[in-house]
Formats: C-alpha cells, structure tokens, sequence
C-alpha cells in the first residue's frame, strides 16, 4: 500500500493527473470517495456544478429505472416466468376471456437489457469517479479545472475520437451485442414448437448441445451430416473460384495477350447482373421441365421421357451448385488477383529469367507464394463467407434434394440455410441458437488458428 502510495505521489509531481478507480477510492479525499455514492458530487465540490449534474441526473434514472422495472427484471430472469394464459368464461358477456400470463420471450429480453444497461452503469460510473479524482488533484495543484463549455469545446478537439465513437458504440449495443446476448441465450432454454414452449419456457442448460452432438437422434444425425457438407462445399467452393480466378487473370495479364480490356470486360460484365437474378435463372433452366433438359430432349441427346437430375439426385445436385457458384464467382476473383498480379516485383521475373527458370517454374516459386502470401486473408474471409453463403444455395436448390422424410434438412442444406430452416418453418428456436453459436465457434477458432500459422501473419512485409 506504501509503495502505490508512492508511486500516486511521484505522478501527482510529475503532473500526472490521470488515475484508476482504485487510485480515486484510497488516495482521494471524502468529496472523491462519496461520489462512489453519489455521483458527480466530487465535480460539484470543484466548480464543475453542471457536470456534476449531469452525473447525478444519469445516476437518478438509473435507479428510478431499476426500482420501476430494472429489479424486477432481474428477478424473473432466473424463471423466465411462470404464469400461463389461462382461457376464462365470462358469465356476464357469455365469451371466453383471456387472461394474461408471462412471456418468456420478453422477460428474457428485458432482462439481457437490463443487465447490459447495469452494465454501461457501472463504466459511466468508473468515469465519473475517475473525473472526481481529477478535478479534486487540479484543485489541490493549483491547476486550471475546465469549465462545462470547456469540456464540449474538448469534444471537437482532444476528445474528438469520443464524440465519434458515441454513436456507433449505441448502435452497436442496441442492435448487434444485445440481439447477439439474446440468441446466445436462447441456446440454453427450451424455446421451441416441441411441447408448445413459445410462450413460457424454461433453462434447460446444455441440454440442446447434448441433442446436436448426439448422433443417434435426428437432430444430431442431421448436424453432422449437414456440418461435413458444409466444409466440403466451403472448400470446393472457394479453391475452384480461387485457382480459376487465378488461371484467367494469368492469362489475362500475360505479355502476349492482346485487348486485355476486353476479355475483362467479357468475364466481368455478369457482375452487372444481381447474383440473386442470375441464380433464380439457373434454377428455372435446370429443373426437369426446364430450357436444359428440354434443348437436351430435342437434340436427342436424352431420351424424349428423361431428365438430367439437377437438383433431384444428391450427387447431381451438389456437383450443379458448385459448378454455377464458380460462373458467378469466377469474375469478382479475377478482379481481385489482377490486381494483386500486376502488384508482382518485375525484377524477380527477370532474374528467374537469366537463370534460366521456366515458366511453369517461375509460377511455382513466383507467382504462386506470393499470391497465396498476398491473399491469405482474402482466402480466410472467402471460406468464411462461403460457409454462411445462403444466397447461393437457397435461391438455386433450397436445399434440395432431401432424401431423408425425417430430418429437416435436404442434401444442399448448409449449416446457415439449415438454421434457417430451424427457425423459420420448424420454429426450433434453441436448436437454431445452439446451430449459429457452434457455426461461429467453428469459424472463429479455424480462421484464428489458419491465420496465426500462415506466412501472412509470420512473415508480414517480409515477401
């Protein structure tokens, strides 16, 4: 205690006016310490009367929202309710009266509210406490303590990145941490069709996990069949882009290529086309009845009564969705290698060129690490993204075929299209929050550890 005691004094000498709550709460003096109580008193104390207000007035609806209804959020948050609807008949109007009961949904969503806003409580707190000590130290060193109007006029100087940073932050915690807390919730109760809990529901801890790892039950059958598809489209779909890409934009780019422009202009012009235009297309032309098949027919190239089937045999229909994501993936990747070939020192090429490297040669240990050391990231993002590529696969199969009455997934369901599935038609909400957490823990953990290994992150700007 003697030694931060010390270490406060040498800062304080220093002018050093910066401090941690810690610091406030054993060096400060009582006005600092009782805004631990009251906040903004310590500001009010040392002429910062406005501040100090606004401190207090944050303070004031925080409790007056806890005791009207932030308590009592918190209480039903470990029941998530309790009272059903109950249907009563009413003697007088001779109807069927309703009475109303808990909504889980709501008491858990309030309460996750709740404890976020306790939460941001708590930093504004730690701030007004760190603003007390502040003032208290410029009073005592004979420093200048700025006004209110001074402290606005700070928020378009030093402090600009805070006035900036404000806004995005709430929007961030109203729409995307707190509906994110929700769904990870969600995962741990048993909110779904199953026994009619939609209305109340129960925490039924990792029970829904056990289901989806269970291989013996539909739900676990059918995630991991679902889960290995879903790699093995990710794989295929973003190394088929990828070296296709690359094969064209080498072409492309060579010296002998003449109107290069143009043979650009000719891959690139289906981007002008909305993806989702152009696989609702593919899909129209590719069903049995459809211009394919029927232009087939009429060639005699199948017989008259037959169908070629695209999206009705398992090994047909996933070979079709990874063929047509490469025609509408093909050109955003040869936009993206093209530049980062034309980015290649020319000098490397000319000196594997007096020694005499061939040009298959100088592609493997040119062209090749330094587009692989280049775009690692880009890979990363790519698989990512393919992973969760609902577009491609909703909108050209629907997850079609599905072979299994039982399960409810088809063939072509990724884990993103599955989920849903879950929640939309089956409306298993747990099952489906349990899905888009492992989804997520999959993804963070293989990206991270993809990254982390590569020349990218090991050797960055050492190519």
């Amino acid at each position: 205690m003697k030694l931060l005691s010390q270490r406060a004094a040498a800062r304080q000498r220093e002018g050093y006016s910066f401090c941690t709550c810690t610091e406030a709460l054993r060096d400060g003096g009582p006005e600092t310490k009782a805004s631990a109580l009251v906040m903004g008193l310590g500001n009010i104390a040392h002429k910062q009367v406005v501040k100090g207000l606004l401190f207090l007035a944050v303070e004031v609806i925080y409790l007056v929202f806890m005791v009207r209804s932030g308590l009592h959020n918190l209480s039903m948050l470990p029941s998530l309710g309790s009272v059903a609807q109950e249907e009563v008949w009413n003697e007088e109007l001779q109807v069927y009266l309703y009475t109303q009961g808990d909504q889980s949904i709501l008491i858990l969503l309030y309460g996750v509210a709740t404890v976020l806003i306790t939460l941001i409580m708590f930093w504004i707190w730690r701030g007004t406490l760190k603003s007390a000590y502040h003032a208290e130290w410029c009073d005592k060193n004979g420093k200048h303590i700025n006004t209110f109007v001074e402290d606005l006029k700070g928020l378009l100087d030093e402090n600009l990145y805070r006035l900036l940073m404000t806004p995005p932050m709430f929007f961030i915690g109203a729409l995307t941490i707190l509906p994110l807390i929700f769904m990870i919730c969600m995962a741990f109760t048993n909110y779904s069709k199953i026994d009619n809990h939609l209305v109340l529901f129960d925490w039924v801890g990792l029970k829904n996990f056990a289901t989806l790892f269970d291989g013996s039950s539909v739900l676990g059958s059918t995630f991991w069949s679902v889960l290995g598809w879903t790699l093995v489209w990710a794989f295929f779909a973003t190394f088929t882009n990828y070296f296709f890409g690359m094969i064209l934009a080498i072409l492309i780019n060579r010296k002998g290529t003449r109107a290069k422009g143009f043979w650009r202009f000719c891959f690139v012009i289906s981007c002008a086309v909305p993806m989702f235009v152009s696989l609702l297309i593919m899909r129209t032309m590719l069903q049995p009845e459809g211009a394919v098949n029927v232009l087939l027919r009429n060639l005699g190239l199948i017989a008259s009564d037959a169908s070629l089937p695209f999206f009705t045999n398992t090994m047909w229909a996933r070979v079709t969705v990874i063929v047509i994501n490469i025609w509408v993936g093909v050109p955003y990747t040869l936009l993206q290698l093209t530049g980062v070939l034309q980015n290649i020192p020319a000098d490397l090429y000319e000196a594997a060129d007096v020694d005499g490297a061939t040009q298959v040669q100088q592609f493997f240990k040119i062209t090749l690490p330094y587009m692989f050391y280049v775009t690692t990231p880009y890979l990363i993002a790519t698989f990512t993204g393919n992973v969760n590529n609902f577009n491609v696969i909703y909108l050209l199969s629907g997850g079609d075929p599905v072979t299994n009455l039982a399960s409810t997934a088809g063939d072509t369901d990724l884990l993103v299209t599955w989920l849903y599935k879950l929640t939309i038609d089956k409306q298993y909400y747990n099952i489906g929050a349990v899905v888009g957490i492992l989804t997520f823990v999959i993804l963070a953990i293989g990206s991270l550890l993809t990254y982390r290994n590569s020349k990218s992150y090991k050797e960055e700007g050492g190519f």
